[in-house]
Order: structure tokens, then sequence, then C-alpha cells
């Protein structure tokens, strides 16, 4: 059949979309690799050849996969060296390959050995001269830097849907319901959106306040939301691996996910605050993290002590365990309650694990008493600050001179990266002999102006940095201000249990020395608040 067709017009087709879903469907709902066969089909038709051969690469990225590993193209190039065609026909020249220093080297090779490279919608790639050839390379170039910004924007259908603040499908997060959209997929599916289940909300509300405020973890936030009468959505006792998932759900904060793919806030959606659930996450990696020296999250938050888990001997930096006699005594305050007599004891000196000079024991309450009010001393002096007068007046002047550096340098570099790119265009127009000036004097200045352009992007992304620095310490100044007032206003009320948490949030660990004087170590740098809360020594 291949030779009776007249030489010159035999031609080899080769289509190609890079993902699985582009098989099926282009963003005008039309079957893509059809719609290319159709197009070079009438191409064809119009300029008088006769398709001989068609290759078809579905789900193959011209990005991602270079021309030797893919074989439906060496499969043609094999029949070019044959001399079975004489017309590469594509419907659009990317769909080659759009790998920046491949591609056109690809189209060049089919060019010399003998077969004409055509595109449905570019008409003819030539490289007959050196201007051809520079004009190719420019054009697969720039082509390529706008596919990479373009990749850049365009995700995944379902990161799309998700990035315009749509749900991606699937089963609804518990606390929401689905209600239709009204809208519809390219495979006419009809899309569902979300919307907040108040009841359900409600627990989910309940895990985040226990599990943050509280310290309550997955398994016993399961069994207290069961003692309650709470069920799962399917009408089960509720599983710590469920309440796990629910804490780790980004969704409560309004943001819908898919990927690496985030929506903008959805206020409408939004169960817990961002802060909130962040502290979650904190809390997470933390009980996660068997690094004791990065723990601040109480170990137990179950009794009635504050500290334990983070109290150490002075002495011999054995920690402190809470322990009970077994005797009950009756309370100083109401003889009709009885109480245990509840102390901290030295692990090292009692194990005889470490040669401890100190105190073997401490008494609970005397030493929870110190710590309670010393953070009611924190409190005080917290509120007594305003927060414009601790956060923005000590740094607006300092970020402001940072703030000025950046603008001052991105000008700059602007106005050089301007002529550099002048001096670019410029040297074009020289290989193409249109230019005033000499390929050696454009060579010289275009090194110039890119060695000034290197430096001045150097400078603008140091002080790009120091001000991101600034920023972020502001931005931390004002959360953690944020923070501690939120901690004040809910400590006087708070039960054990928050407390513990507010407590083992504000302090790492606490030393114990004998007659209960106390080195302390913060979580929190005070100095930041100038409330010269460098506490070294504290009496009973």
């Amino acid at each position: 059949m291949e030779n009776q067709i007249i030489k010159g017009t035999r031609v080899d087709c080769l289509y190609r979309v890079s993902t699985d879903k582009q098989v099926n469907y282009n963003e005008k709902s039309q079957a893509d690799i059809p719609m290319q066969r159709k197009e070079c089909h009438r191409f064809c038709e119009k300029m008088g050849w006769t398709i001989v051969h068609e290759e078809q690469e579905d789900g193959v990225s011209g990005h991602k996969v270079r021309a030797e590993n893919r074989d439906k193209l060496q499969i043609i190039k094999e029949r070019a060296k044959q001399g079975k065609f004489d017309i590469l026909l594509v419907f659009m020249f990317d769909r080659i390959g759009r790998i920046a220093d491949e591609t056109p080297f690809v189209v060049e090779w089919f060019v010399k050995n003998g077969i004409r490279v055509w595109s449905t919608q570019e008409g003819e790639q030539r490289f007959d001269n050196h201007t051809d050839k520079l004009t190719n390379y420019i054009r697969f170039w720039q082509a390529d830097g706008e596919s990479e910004k373009t990749s850049i924007r365009t995700k995944t259908a379902l990161g799309q849907i998700v990035e315009d603040g749509g749900f991606k499908g699937g089963i609804a997060p518990y606390g929401y319901d689905l209600v239709k959209s009204g809208r519809f997929n390219k495979k006419k599916h009809e899309l569902y959106n979300l919307t907040v289940n108040e009841a359900e909300a409600a627990v989910v509300r309940i895990v985040f306040d226990k599990y943050v405020h509280e310290g309550f973890g997955a398994q016993r936030i399961a069994t207290y939301l069961n003692n309650l009468g709470y069920r799962a959505r399917s009408g089960k006792m509720w599983h710590h691996a469920t309440i796990r998932g629910i804490v780790c759900n980004l969704t409560y904060t309004g943001v819908l996910r898919s990927g690496e793919s985030r929506s903008p806030v959805q206020p409408h959606l939004q169960i817990i605050s961002p802060e909130l659930f962040e502290a979650a996450q904190h809390i997470r990696t933390n009980r996660a993290n068997s690094a004791e020296a990065e723990r601040t999250v109480p170990r137990n938050i179950a009794g009635n002590s504050l500290l334990s888990g983070n109290v150490f001997c002075g002495h011999c930096g054995a920690r402190l365990n809470l322990t009970t006699n077994g005797k009950a005594y009756p309370c100083k305050e109401d003889p009709n309650r009885i109480v245990k007599r509840v102390r901290y004891i030295c692990y090292g000196k009692t194990r005889k694990q470490t040669e401890c000079d100190g105190q073997t024991g401490y008494t609970a309450h005397i030493l929870d008493g110190i710590i309670d009010k010393l953070v009611r001393q924190i409190f005080e002096r917290m509120k007594a600050i305003p927060k414009e007068e601790i956060v923005n007046a000590r740094y607006r002047e300092k970020m402001e001179e940072r703030k000025g550096l950046l603008r001052t340098v991105r000008a700059e570099y602007t106005r050089a990266s301007a002529e550099l790119d002048t001096l670019k265009a410029e040297v074009i127009k020289a290989l193409r002999g249109e230019s005033a000036f000499s390929k050696e004097l454009l060579g010289s200045m275009v090194a110039e102006s890119e060695t000034k352009c290197l430096e001045l992007q150097r400078q603008f992304e140091e002080a790009h940095v120091a001000y991101d620095e600034g920023q972020a310490v502001m931005a931390s100044l004002n959360s953690q201000y944020d923070e501690i007032i939120s901690w004040a206003d809910m400590y006087d009320t708070a039960s054990m249990e928050a407390k513990k948490m507010i407590i083992n949030c504000l302090i790492k660990r606490v030393e114990v020395y004998r007659d209960y004087k106390l080195h302390i170590d913060f979580n929190i740098d005070f100095e930041q608040f100038s409330l010269g809360m460098d506490i070294v020594e504290i009496a009973a």
C-alpha cells in the first residue's frame, strides 16, 4: 500500500496526551486523542497527503519522559531511518515533547533524516539555515518557559476544584453533609458541596476542646463521648482511630485540600479556628516526639497535681515521680473532707540510681502552690501591658527600615533586569545581522549586566530574608501574646486538666532544690515582652 502512494506525501502521525484523564476528555469535554486524530486526518485531506502510519501515546508527559524512553517516538524514528514516510504530522509541536534542552534537537533529527515535520496548528518546522535554527530554538525555549509557568499554576482536576473552593468528592467528613451544587464535571457527573451539620459539629468542637485545653488523648476522648451517649455517624461507639482522624482534618478550619492543593478559607465551613487546629497539631507532634527535651505536653493529665512529667530533682537531675503513701488525713480547711498525702519523689534517690544529696520528696500541694502563684503573677503582668506597647512600638522603626531597603533594591533590580532583557533582544538582532552593535561589544555588555543583576538579586534576597524574619518575629510575638492572654482569661476557672496543659505550654522544665527552691525553664522568652521574668530561684 505504501509503495503505491506518491513519494513525498506519505505521512506518519503522532498523537500524545500527558495524563490518563486527557485520553478521554479535553478541556471542552471532547475525547482528546480522537480530536487530535480527526484534525490530522482533516489536514492531510486538505494538503493532499496520505496517512500511512499512526502512533498513539497515552498518559506520557513530554516534560518528564525523555525521547529515548518514549517507545512510540522510537518506532517512528526507526521508520524514518527505513524511509517509510516523508512527513511527520502532529496536532501541535508540543505533542513531540516539551523538554527544552531536547525537543528542538529531536525535530532537527527528523529534518536531517529527510523527514518534514508539520503541525496542523503551527505549520512546518524548518532548519534550512542558522536563522531558522536560532528562531526555532528560541521558540521552543520560550514555549517551555511558558509551559513551566502554566504547569505551576495548573494542578490536577481535583486540585483545581479544591483551589476554586469546591469539594473534591467522596464521603463528607464527620461534621458536614453533602448538598447538590448544580455543577457537573466533564463526565457529566453532578458535583456536591459541603454544608455544616450542626449536631456533628458540636461533637467536633468537644473533641478539639478536650484535646487542646484539657490534654485528653484520643482514647480518653472516645471513652468520654461514649459515656455521654454520643455515637459515630455509623451509630457505633467512638473509636480512638476516628478521633485521631478528626484531630488531623484541616477541613474543620474551613480549608479544603487535595494533595498539595488548598482552598481559600471558607467561612461557612469553619467549625474550629485555625489557631485551635494548629495547637492540636503541635500537641499531636509533641506527644509523638520521644525527645524529652522537646516535650511541651504533659505526660499525664490524670490526677490532681500540676507538674507530673516535667519536674526534676535539681541535685541529681532525676525525674520526680508522683506518689501517695495510701494514708488519708482530714483536710485542714474542711475537716469533713479526707485527703491523701501526695508527694513528688526523687526517682534516682529512692531507687539508689544516683548519688543524690537532695530531699527524697516534696509535698505536692506546696510545690504546685508555688507554681500556681508564679503563673498567676505572669498573667497579671502580661495583662497590665498593652499589646501595642509590647509588639508594635518595639519593632515598628526597625521594620520600616527593612521595608525601605527592600523597596530600593527591588527597584534597582527591576531596572537592571529590564536593561539585560533589552541587551538580549539586541543579541538576537546581531545574530540576524540587524544590529548596529558588534557581537563582541554586546557580549561584553551582557556579561556586565548579568553580573550586576546577580549582585542585585543577592542583595534583594538578603533584604527579603531580613524583612521576612522581622515579620516572623512580630507575628510570633503577636501570636504568643494572644495565646498567653487567652490562657490568663481561662486559668482561674479552668479544670485541673486544662491548668496542666497551660502550665506545660508555659514551662518547659522545673528543677526543685532543698527547701523548695526552684529553677524554671520557660517555653516562652518573656524577655521579648520586657517583663523581666528571668526567674532563677523562687522560694515558697
